[in-house]
């Protein structure tokens, strides 16, 4: 077990926790949300030591091991990848150097080598002799090939880096596992692999994840970082964010009767309780859930943004038609062959293999970037709004927010004053002076807020959106989620936001270097289908 006793933390007037007091037990995974800025990562840097608290301690079981997944993406440059995993249990480490020290000394005596002795016993008892077979598996399982392993850190690629430093975190079974966002820079199948080992993990897991489709597949508990306080609910995120919507609207309907309100609330946890059943923490989140009471249910505190695209017009016969654009950077064909026509209702997930793919075949569907060879054609009737990835040109001149804004007003508006535009701003939860801060001092999340204001703005039919999560909360992905959903245009969407892409999609097209995969599908549908999977491996061969 693992326990925070009247954790107090300040910088300066900013109080982050105020005498916390909370228990993390064995069996548990434990999903730890709460908006930017709430501690999150905060919280799990003291329970491993790196932070210290102004005031309570931390307490671990006696003997039980803490593994904490590092950030640091250099601090291991002179080591070998497979020494690198091998050292995330650094008692095991530290005693196969002791032991190894003594043969190489020659002037070792018999007391050394009783020594070396002990140590060697304790190094098989650890499994230590299985460690570095067990650290190639994590290693092959997390995506780095046999010819890496030996590899100093230094000269790996830095996507590879994130994946060795899981690896090292996951190594040797620790008591307690914290991974902050464990899923940044991992495919759709390598996440896959970490859902299915930690939903199958016997000891405490602490993560903090923006990826609800992963808080979903691996927690049986939600640690809810809100208003300096942390309280633990049962269930995985989607559990906590229903019921706490539901609770929320129960206590808002004063003329509906206690006993249908209690009936609804049973009705709803059984529900729950039979579709953990399905899921890969089947056992443990089931138990957790039938043996939850109502009393635990509470309504969330939290803010969601309100995200409304509004068309000014329906989409017309003619959307876009693509035929035969190819795209290559130094050299390397990002896509080729790709040819298309989108019809009314398609919400279309893109994907490929190399990340900047989709980024580029959006930025020339949009007019920001040009096409090697092929053309497009988008209908006369569509107006579309773009979230790229990359927007950092937007926001160069300093403007304060209003004026920035101002900039975008289509022709269509014909008065844009103050508290027009403060609206748009409002509904992203930008409050009171919020809009006297210039562009240019906005941090990552607050541009893309901003971003998502000049989207509304525009009325569009068609919406693009490149990885539209990035630097929001959850709150924020909830109701970008929910809008998409029933948004009545057309969305073309990539994202590393599992739910997102599921919930969204009914196309998906891959962008390959020998053409595309087009399928009338979801996203889970096409992630499952073993005759797109052979496609998958001949398209990319």
């Amino acid at each position: 077990m693992i326990s925070a006793r009247n954790i107090t933390l300040a910088y300066g007037k900013r109080v982050l926790f105020d005498e916390v007091n909370i228990n993390f037990v064995k069996g548990n995974c434990y999903g730890v949300i709460g908006a930017n800025g709430a501690g999150k990562s905060t919280f799990l840097k003291i329970l491993s030591g790196e932070i210290e608290p102004n005031k309570g301690h931390v307490e671990i079981t006696p003997g039980e091991r803490l593994s904490f997944l590092k950030q640091n993406q250099f601090e291991f440059d002179n080591e070998t990848v497979l020494n690198t995993v091998l050292m995330g249990h650094k008692k095991m480490w530290d005693i196969m150097h002791k032991k190894d020290a003594i043969y190489a000394d020659p002037d070792a005596t018999e007391a050394d080598y009783m020594k070396a002795g002990e140590l060697e016993a304790e190094f098989g008892e650890m499994g230590g002799y299985e460690s570095e077979s067990n650290a190639a598996n994590f290693l092959s399982s997390l995506g780095i090939k046999d010819d890496m392993h030996q590899m100093y850190m230094r000269d790996i690629p830095s996507n590879m880096k994130v994946r060795v430093l899981l690896a090292q975190a996951l190594f040797g079974n620790p008591d307690i596992l914290l991974l902050d966002e464990p899923t940044n820079g991992l495919d759709i199948e390598t996440i896959g692999w970490l859902e299915n080992f930690l939903a199958d993990y016997q000891n405490i897991v602490l993560v903090v994840s923006h990826d609800r489709h992963f808080l979903d597949a691996v927690c049986t508990h939600v640690a809810d970082v809100d208003r300096q306080k942390i309280k633990i609910y049962t269930g995985n995120y989607s559990f906590w964010y229903e019921s706490s919507q539901l609770m929320a609207r129960q206590i808002a309907d004063k003329n509906k009767k206690m006993e249908d309100k209690r009936k609804d609330l049973l009705d709803f946890i059984a529900r729950f309780s039979a579709n953990a059943s399905k899921s890969k923490q089947a056992t443990s989140r089931k138990k957790a859930l039938e043996k939850l009471t109502i009393e635990e249910i509470e309504p969330s505190n939290r803010k969601y943004p309100g995200i409304i695209f509004q068309p000014l017009r329906e989409v017309g016969n003619e959307i876009l038609h693509v035929e035969n654009l190819k795209k290559a950077v130094e050299g390397n064909t990002l896509f080729d062959k790709v040819t298309f026509d989108i019809k009314k209702g398609e919400k279309i997930a893109f994907l490929s293999k190399n990340p900047l793919a989709v980024s580029a075949f959006f930025d020339i569907i949009n007019n920001e970037a040009q096409a090697d060879s092929g053309k497009f054609q988008w209908g006369t009737t569509i107006t579309k709004a773009y979230l790229p990835i990359e927007n950092g040109k937007y926001f160069e001149k300093g403007l304060p927010l209003l004026d920035w804004l101002r900039q975008y007003v289509p022709a269509h508006v014909t008065e844009a004053d103050e508290p027009f535009l403060r609206g748009f701003f409002g509904k992203m939860l930008f409050a009171g002076d919020d809009i006297l801060k210039k562009t240019d001092v906005l941090s990552g999340g607050e541009k893309v807020r901003c971003m998502v204001s000049r989207m509304m703005l525009q009325n569009p039919n068609v919406i693009v959106l490149d990885q539209p999560t990035n630097h929001l909360d959850l709150e924020s992905i909830q109701s970008f989620n929910e809008s998409c959903i029933n948004f009545p245009g057309v969305v073309l969407l990539t994202s590393h936001d599992h739910t997102f892409m599921e919930t969204v999609a009914n196309r998906v097209i891959e962008l390959t270097p020998k053409g595309i995969i087009d399928r009338l599908m979801t996203f889970d549908e096409y992630l499952q289908d073993s005759r797109v999977r052979e496609l998958r491996a001949e398209m990319y061969r």
